[in-house]
C-alpha cells in the first residue's frame, strides 16, 4: 500500500476545523493507505506554550485521534518526539534547503506577526522539520488543505535537491488536497483557533455547542428575520456542508435565499446534526479517559514500528552522506 504521514500539534482543545478539514478525512484514509500519523510536539514548542500542560495536551490529542476512528491495527499513531531521527533528518536537510525558500513561506510570515516577541529559528525552520516528518517514513502522499500545498512543494524541493546532491533515496510526495469546506471561527471572519477564543471544540458538551453556534455570526447584510441571505459567504451553511446531507443543504439555501427560515432555524437544524455525529465521539473519548494505560501502550507500539522505519532510513542516508559510521 502506498504510504501517507500527516500530523498535528497538540496545541490544546481539537476543534470542528481540525475534525473536518483533516482527522475525518485521515479515518477514510486508513483503507487505501498505508497510514503514519503524528502527534507533532516539536513543531508546537515553537511559540510559547504552558509547560506544564504540554503533556496532558499531547495525550489529550492521542485520544481524540482514537475516540474519532483512527485504529492502531490499520494505522501508526505516535508521538514526534518519540522518534529523534525526525530532527537529525531535519538537520541534515537544512544543509540542503536554501534559506530563501523558507524565509518566503506563508506560515512563517503568519506566525512571525503573531509572535513578533518571539520570532525564533524553530518558526522558520518549521517546513523542514515537516519535510523531514514526511520523507522520513519516504510517504508518496501528505493529506492537506489547500493552505498547506506550499510546505508540500517545498518538501518536493527539499527531497529534490537530496537527491541530486547525495543519492536518489526520496520519494517527490504529493499533496491529497481535502474536499472538506474551510471552515472558519464562530466569528465567521478568522480561522477556527483555540487561541483567538472563536473555536468549538469537538468534546465540548452540547449546551457549550449549542451556545457559540447561537450565537455565531451569520451573513452580516441579513439584518433582519425578513430579510433574505446568501448562504455562500455565512460561515454556519458552510459549516452544514461538512455535517449535514444534501437535502437539508437544498433546503436551507432555498429557505435562507426566500427568508423563508432565519438563522437561529439554521443553526438548530446544524446543531442536530453536529450532535448526531460528534455524541459517539465524545463518549468514546470519555471511555479512553478512564484506560489511559491502553492510550499510551498505542503511542508507545507506533513509535516502536516508526523507529523501525526511521532508522533504516537514516541508516541508507548516514552513508549516502559518507559519515563515519558508528561500531
Amino acid at each position: 500500500m502506498k504510504r501517507i504521514f500527516s500530523g498535528i500539534q497538540p496545541t490544546g482543545e481539537i476543534h470542528l476545523g481540525n475534525y473536518v478539514g483533516a482527522i475525518r478525512n485521515w479515518t477514510y484514509l486508513q483503507d487505501e493507505y498505508d497510514c503514519v500519523f503524528c502527534v507533532v510536539d516539536y513543531h508546537a514548542i515553537t511559540i510559547e506554550y504552558p509547560v506544564e500542560e504540554m503533556k496532558k495536551r499531547t495525550l489529550d490529542t492521542a485520544i481524540i485521534l482514537l475516540a474519532c476512528g483512527l485504529s492502531p491495527e490499520r494505522s501508526k499513531i505516535f508521538v514526534q518526539s518519540h522518534v529523534p531521527e525526525h530532527t537529525e533528518l531535519a538537520w541534515i536537510f537544512n544543509t540542503v534547503t536554501p534559506i530563501g525558500e523558507v524565509e518566503r513561506m506563508t506560515q512563517f510570515k503568519d506566525k512571525a506577526r503573531q509572535h513578533r516577541a518571539n520570532i525564533n529559528m524553530g518558526l522558520m525552520d518549521y517546513p523542514v522539520l515537516q519535510a523531514a516528518d514526511i520523507l522520513l517514513y519516504k510517504a508518496g502522499y501528505v493529506p492537506v488543505g489547500e493552505d498547506q500545498v506550499q510546505h508540500i512543494e517545498l518538501c518536493r524541493e527539499v527531497a529534490r535537491k537530496f537527491n541530486t546532491r547525495f543519492a536518489p533515496i526520496f520519494p517527490e510526495p504529493e499533496e491529497l488536497l481535502s474536499m472538506a469546506p474551510r471552515i472558519l471561527g464562530v466569528d465567521g471572519q478568522s480561522k477556527m483557533s483555540k487561541s483567538l477564543g472563536n473555536y468549538i471544540g469537538i468534546l465540548e458538551e452540547e449546551d457549550v455547542v449549542w451556545e457559540k453556534l447561537r450565537t455565531a455570526v451569520t451573513d452580516v447584510n441579513r439584518v433582519r428575520r425578513k430579510d433574505p441571505g446568501n448562504p455562500e459567504v455565512c460561515n454556519i451553511y458552510t459549516i452544514h456542508r461538512a455535517f449535514s446531507d444534501n437535502a437539508m443543504l437544498i433546503e436551507i439555501d432555498k429557505g435562507c435565499t426566500s427568508a423563508g427560515i432565519g438563522c437561529i432555524d439554521c443553526k438548530k437544524m446544524l446543531f442536530e446534526n453536529v450532535k448526531r455525529e460528534l455524541t459517539p465521539v465524545r463518549e468514546k473519548a470519555r471511555e479512553l479517559e478512564k484506560n489511559m494505560d491502553y492510550v499510551v501502550d498505542v503511542l508507545e507500539k507506533g513509535a516502536d514500528a516508526c523507529r523501525e522505519i526511521a532508522d533504516a532510513t537514516m541508516e541508507e542516508v548516514r552513508a549516502t552522506l559518507g559519515l563515519y559510521p558508528p561500531r
